[in-house]
């Protein structure tokens, strides 16, 4: 057994849904074209830069994880955080997490965001999300649109990443909030799920589980860990995400309405320890990942390449390798996952991904500050 789990730590392996095969790590030809850029300096003076989102083409609003929520104006750092963020449990993985914008921002100016809350009854605090306009500095009409049950005193494995579908329904991950035991596999809990709302925090009448007795409606899919990336398919308009294995077993899913992704009775991991989780890495009725990364990469971000301004990788998926201190390129043949590879190695901790209006990729660096991925200069 210490054999094959240490050929399969020096292994990736690409997983189907009918087959597991390990391959080496694989470098793939677009990664050549990294030679071509740099990252350049935007602002520094946000630590954990948890989830930024553009509001126009000249100011983007990015979470400090500690509870501030910043806004860069014309690539400076505005001095002054915007007030009236709620109440948040910044402590160890909580904070405050992702933010996303409306579809439809030009006209109504609604802001969501995703943060550990305290809302709920119980002792502790859970996911929450909030949307909110912004005036002046200062977040305005704030409304509490979700708020995930039930409550733990853990500080750990809150999810959270945002995303609209091409219908204008609100998607998001909650962890399974440190008790993985409990929370993924049961759908009377929020934990270990992706959820999927209307933008006003109303149930979708075409969740899988909304007519399930004793189930959360909200839930979308069930099983999962700490999903810390979230984006949509630019042309198939489903929700991809990954999320973080235990050592090991870091994934890519599609997420499908109502699906068992299969935490913690399937998975390609290891306990912290060394020792097994289970002896399940499949089970009848349960999804199988469209990659695995072993060993771990710790991921977080994750942003679909659309724009001409990096042509090798226009149609791929680039994915922040936190563990390892770069970004990852997903090469992508249609929706199915090909191979991988590294990007501006040693950059740092790599949280947060955005594309800017007219293209631009720029990146989060936990530390370090937020940077644009521009030509390198000969």
């Amino acid at each position: 057994m210490k054999k094959t789990l240490n050929k399969i730590a020096l292994s990736l392996l690409f997983i189907s849904a009918q087959s597991v095969q390990a391959v080496e790590p694989q470098t793939i030809e677009l990664a050549k074209s990294a030679d071509n850029y740099q990252l350049e300096l935007v602002a520094r003076g946000i630590q954990i830069p948890w989830g930024m989102v553009w509001l126009n083409d000249k100011e983007l609003l990015v979470t400090d994880r500690s509870g501030q929520l910043r806004l860069i104006k014309e690539g400076k750092l505005i001095d002054k955080p915007i007030e009236g963020v709620p109440e948040v449990h910044a402590e160890r993985q909580g904070g405050l997490l992702d933010i996303e914008i409306d579809p439809n921002y030009d006209k109504n100016g609604w802001i969501y965001f995703s943060y550990s809350g305290f809302e709920g009854k119980e002792k502790g605090s859970n996911t929450s999300i909030m949307r909110a306009r912004l005036k002046d500095m200062k977040l305005v009409d704030k409304q509490l649109i979700f708020d995930g049950y039930p409550n733990t005193e853990r500080a750990f494995h809150f999810g959270s990443r945002i995303e609209f579908d091409k219908d204008g329904y609100l998607y998001f991950s909650i962890g399974d909030r440190g008790n993985r035991d409990v929370h993924p596999q049961r759908l009377d809990h929020d934990a270990g799920k992706i959820h999927r709302i209307n933008a006003d925090g109303t149930i979708p009448e075409s969740n899988p589980f909304v007519k399930q007795k004793d189930a959360r409606k909200s839930v979308y899919s069930f099983g999962h860990r700490n999903p810390q990336g979230m984006a949509m398919h630019p042309e198939t308009g489903e929700i991809w995400t990954h999320e973080h294995g235990p050592r090991g077993g870091d994934e890519i899913n599609i997420i499908k309405p109502g699906r068992n992704y299969g935490w913690p009775v399937i998975t390609y991991g290891i306990n912290y320890n060394g020792t097994k989780i289970t002896d399940e890495t499949s089970r009848t009725g349960m999804q199988q990942p469209d990659w695995v990364w072993v060993p771990s990469i710790a991921p977080s971000g994750m942003e679909f390449i659309t724009s001409d301004k990096y042509p090798h990788w226009q149609g791929h998926l680039v994915v922040g390798a936190m563990k390892f201190a770069h970004l990852v390129l997903v090469e992508l043949d249609g929706n199915k996952v090909v191979g991988h590879s590294k990007l501006f190695e040693g950059a740092g901790r790599v949280r947060s991904i955005a594309t800017h209006p007219n293209g631009d990729l720029y990146l989060g660096i936990d530390g370090s500050g937020i940077f644009k991925v521009v030509p390198k200069t000969k």
